[in-house]
């Protein structure tokens, strides 16, 4: 990556964000501009902060066409499924329309877009899935973002998608709850859980998926990418590693399926990523799910500490 190139990252505020600047921060070879939704509530320093209202057409196509970032990493999204599926309108917004202000300043520009998508653009019949399949999304956050892909393949821009699957990992405050928090204090206070054993997934540490996407910008990749774990399990087999890994109590964990749970939105029942073009071409290589255990178990000791 050249001397001093600008990055600008939406959604710094969330966990991918967050390790999305730290990362780049500790490299030193990009100046990072991170936005989001309010005050910044990132921790340390080396990098710019500015309070983005991605859904404001003008003031995002005047921040571009300012602050002239070479790449543009775009991981702000509503991601809540079931919140998605209750408030379309407010969805279609943030996941749609802001994309496509985003994309139409970055023309303006001529940045590198990366874009941050999702397993659930996927019907879920079948698993793990190659960058080729064919989406066909079962619920309306899947529809989003395969209409923010959309977007960016009908651009003029030079743009990379960086797909995804369960992130996990710890923010900086502890604020923000994941299978592995949920599993390990649940257990901990000697509480039975249900957890299903028929949806299949890739879970994806954050660290790596940051990862991922920074080695997209450095390599100027170009395409569809899909970036997550390297483990295809069901989050039961999940909750079973992590009791494990903690010396729990694994007799606490009841298995159950889709169909006890009723949620607003549908899910896709076996997702999960192959990730080979990624290791191929970017020299992606994630933690397997144990291993991202540990990282995120020592990150857990040190935010508590």
């Amino acid at each position: 990556m050249a001397t001093r190139k600008k990055i600008l990252i939406t959604g710094a505020n969330g966990l991918l964000g967050q390790k999305l600047v730290q990362r780049l921060v500790e490299e030193g070879e990009v100046e990072v501009l991170a936005t989001g939704r309010g005050e910044c509530r990132l921790p340390g320093t080396g990098f710019k902060y500015l309070s983005l209202d991605i859904e404001n057409e003008e003031l995002v196509k005047t921040v571009l066409s300012v602050e002239r970032p070479s790449i543009i990493i775009h991981g702000a999204a509503m991601t809540n499924v079931d919140t998605c599926e209750l408030q379309k309108e407010a969805c279609y917004r943030a996941n749609v329309l802001a994309t496509k202000y985003l994309v139409e300043g970055a023309e303006e520009i001529d940045a590198h877009f990366i874009f941050v998508s999702t397993d659930f653009i996927f019907e879920g019949n079948e698993g793990p899935l190659e960058e080729s399949a064919v989406p066909n999304p079962v619920n309306f956050y899947g529809q989003t973002k395969l209409e923010g892909e959309s977007i960016l393949l009908k651009s003029k821009l030079k743009w990379a998608i960086a797909r995804t699957v369960l992130v996990f990992g710890s923010a900086h405050d502890l604020s923000r709850s994941n299978i592995v928090l949920w599993v390990k204090e649940s257990l901990e206070s000697g509480k039975e859980i249900q957890v299903v054993d028929d949806q299949f997934r890739t879970p994806t540490l954050a660290e790596d998926l940051a990862e991922g996407c920074i080695l997209i910008a450095k390599t100027g990749a170009a395409g569809i990418f899909h970036l997550s774990g390297p483990d295809f399990l069901t989050p039961y087999q999940m909750a079973q590693i992590i009791a494990d890994f903690f010396g729990l109590d694994s007799s606490l964990i009841q298995r159950t399926d889709s169909l006890k749970f009723t949620q607003p939105a549908k899910r896709p029942l076996k997702t999960g990523f192959k990730i080979e073009k990624a290791r191929k071409e970017l020299g992606f290589e994630p933690k397997t799910f144990r291993a991202a255990i540990g990282i995120l178990s020592k990150q857990i000791i040190l935010a508590r500490s």
